[in-house]
């Protein structure tokens, strides 16, 4: 029901959010078809997924991650790019982003090891050390392309982590090595990244493509860091701007999002009568979250927020009831993905995080993390399905003993 009430929500809120596509392509029904289309191929995926018994995707594992760093590397290499991110390559016609591959593929991975070596105590320590070499394989090739994904990977496997018992001090030295390479990376992004949200002379934008004509391979891999740092640089900035001096064509988005949260009213305008759609260049995939505000006000908002809880919460109860710790991990790793990466969504919408370019799971407006997200249920749900039956075998076994003792006593 949950997937049922977001797919709907996803429905409706396209629809009204794809005005710019309907624009460009001169067919107001074309964005509404084609992601109609995009969600019944994801429920077909979650048909089939569902169907297939969970100690199958156990077998997965080792394609999937070929898969996955194969894709990456030739993203790397030869991707295609989307606002000056090369995150897209191209099969058969149909762009895909591996990075989503790679995410599924990761948490497979790790429940798998961490269920593989659980003991009375918790997970062997060799669990840790077998996490991280696949962790590296996985989030550093995202990383350069993509950051917010590999940290939003990154909190997941610790998650996991936490949840399958690796040892405390394992985890806390863990996380004190990513502080430093934060602090590091931070200061990397700042030395390396010109802030583009600064208005640049044109001797220094001649100065700038010359130093990009001389590119060199540590040049490549922070190639991002301009863009990260406007991001940085504006989420912390606490200097008040006056209406008058704000400049909505450099910071559209965070400013189109914020009028878009403020007009709601509390109540919302209703389905289909958003203004800022117009103005948000992403309003049906980053900031949809915003124009769900804007047209259902804060009921809306709360109730979309209120459904991942939900899935949360219900994936918890399919974990606890699985005999065994390769399921109950599996469902609570892809849950937390999904919920997650939700959650930086919503943040983002609302001004409490930098924009992360993270769409909504199964709401935004999308292709391949729409059918992968809609797989992702599909296993949630092949879990839940193996272990009531287990409890029904479980029952009627219990039922049966039962009852030869009470024939064995009337018998006496």
């Amino acid at each position: 029901m949950v997937f049922f009430f977001l797919c709907m929500i996803s429905i409706v809120e396209v629809y009204s959010a794809s005005s710019e596509l309907t624009y460009k392509k001169g067919n107001y029904l074309s964005p509404i078809i084609y992601h109609c289309a995009i969600l019944a191929a994801g429920l077909f995926v979650m048909v089939i997924t569902l169907n297939i018994k969970c100690k199958y995707f156990k077998l997965f594992t080792p394609f999937l991650l070929f898969l996955a760093l194969t894709t990456l590397i030739i993203v790397f290499l030869t991707g295609h790019s989307t606002n000056g991110a090369q995150r897209w390559i191209s099969v058969f016609g149909m762009q895909f982003q591996p990075s989503e591959i790679a995410k599924g593929a990761m948490i497979l991975a790790e429940a798998q090891i961490l269920s593989a070596m659980q003991t009375d105590n918790g997970a062997d320590k060799r669990a840790f050390k077998y996490i991280l070499i696949v962790a590296g394989f996985m989030v550093l090739p995202i990383a350069v392309e993509n950051l917010s994904t590999a940290v939003l990977l990154c909190m997941v496997i610790i998650m996991m982590m936490i949840i399958g018992r690796v040892p405390k001090l394992q985890i806390g030295k863990l996380m004190g090595i990513i502080m430093i390479m934060v602090a590091l990376a931070f200061a990397i992004i700042m030395i390396f990244g010109t802030d583009k949200s600064k208005e640049t002379s044109k001797t220094n934008l001649e100065e700038q493509v010359a130093q990009n004509k001389k590119s060199s391979t540590i040049e490549k891999i922070f190639h991002r860091a301009d863009t990260w740092k406007s991001r940085i640089n504006k989420f912390m900035s606490d200097k008040e701007v006056a209406p008058e001096d704000y400049d909505l064509d450099k910071d559209a988005q965070v400013a189109h999002s914020n009028i878009a949260i403020a007009s709601s009213n509390i109540v919302g305008k209703g389905p289909g009568n958003s203004v800022e759609r117009d103005f948000l260049s992403q309003a049906f995939s980053d900031f949809i979250y915003a124009i769900i505000i804007e047209e259902m006000g804060i009921e809306g908002a709360i109730i979309v927020a209120f459904l991942y809880v939900v899935l949360l919460f219900r994936t918890g109860r399919i974990a606890n009831r699985c005999e065994n710790n390769f399921p109950a991990f599996l469902a609570m790793g892809l849950a937390l993905m999904l919920v997650t990466q939700a959650i930086f969504n919503m943040l983002v919408a609302v001004g409490l995080a930098p924009v992360t370019g993270q769409p909504l799971p199964l709401v935004s407006k999308g292709g391949t993390s729409t059918i992968i997200n809609c797989a992702y249920i599909g296993v949630i749900l092949s879990i839940s399905r193996s272990s009531v039956k287990r409890e029904d075998d479980k029952e009627i076994s219990d039922d049966t003993q039962t009852e030869v003792k009470r024939n064995s006593q009337i018998c006496e």
